[in-house]
C-alpha cells in the first residue's frame, strides 16, 4: 500500500503544480546543482522520496525529472482506468513494456530482502518509478478486484489516489475536495429553489 501510495504522490507531484497547483518545498539537494523550475520540480520529486523512506544521498537531476515525467503520464492511466478490467489491461501493458523479470534484492545488505522488477540495482529513477509502481498497482488489484486507484472526481482537481479497502467507492483525492464539492452541489441546489436570492 505505501508503494503504491508513493506512485500516485510522484504522479502528482510531477503533474504541472502538482496536486491544488501547490509547488513542492524547497530541497537543498536540489538548489545545488539545478536553477528555475527544474530545481523546483526536483526539489519536489526529492522531497516525496524522502517522505517514502529513501534514505543516503538521492542524486535525482532535472533530466531524471523530465523521464520520471513520461513515466508518471503513463502510470497516470492506470488511476485514470474506467473500471477494473481496463486497469488490468494498462498495467499489463506496462509491465511487458517497461519492466524487467522478477528478482530479489537487499541492496547490498542495506535492506531486508524484497522484490523489484526493475533491471538492477543501480537502474535510473524513471526505470525504478515505473517497475516499482506497476509492483505496487498490480498487487492492489489482484488483492482488491478492483481498480487500485481513481481521479479526484472535483472538477477542478486533477489528483490521482490510492483507493482504501472495501467499502464505498472513493471519488475524492481528499476530505478537502469532497467538502469544496459538497458545499458547491448546495448552493446549486440552493440557487435553483430560489433563484431570486
Amino acid at each position: 500500500m505505501r508503494s503504491a501510495q508513493r506512485a500516485a504522490a510522484l504522479v502528482n507531484v510531477l503533474s504541472a503544480g502538482g496536486p491544488d497547483g501547490a509547488k513542492g518545498p524547497d530541497d537543498a539537494e536540489a538548489s545545488d546543482s539545478v536553477d528555475g523550475p527544474d530545481a523546483q520540480a526536483v526539489a519536489s520529486v526529492t522531497a516525496v522520496l524522502r517522505e517514502y523512506g529513501e534514505r543516503g544521498a538521492l542524486e535525482v537531476t532535472a533530466q531524471d525529472v523530465a523521464d520520471l515525467r513520461a513515466v508518471s503520464d503513463r502510470l497516470r492511466d492506470v488511476f485514470t482506468a474506467p473500471g477494473v478490467d481496463a486497469a488490468a489491461a494498462r498495467l499489463n501493458r506496462l509491465i511487458a513494456e517497461g519492466c524487467g523479470p522478477v528478482r530479489l534484492t537487499a541492496h547490498g545488505g542495506g535492506t531486508p530482502w524484497h522484490i523489484h522488477l526493475d533491471s538492477d540495482d543501480s537502474a535510473p529513477w524513471a526505470e525504478w518509478f515505473l517497475a516499482s509502481s506497476c509492483m505496487a498497482l498490480a498487487v492492489l488489484l489482484w488483492d482488491r478486484q478492483r481498480p487500485p486507484g481513481g481521479l479526484c472526481a472535483s472538477p477542478r482537481c486533477d489528483t490521482v489516489y490510492v483507493t482504501g479497502g472495501s467499502g464505498t467507492a472513493r471519488r475524492y483525492c481528499s476530505p478537502r475536495c469532497a467538502t469544496r464539492e459538497r458545499v458547491a452541489s448546495h448552493r446549486r441546489a440552493k440557487e435553483r429553489r430560489n433563484p431570486s436570492g
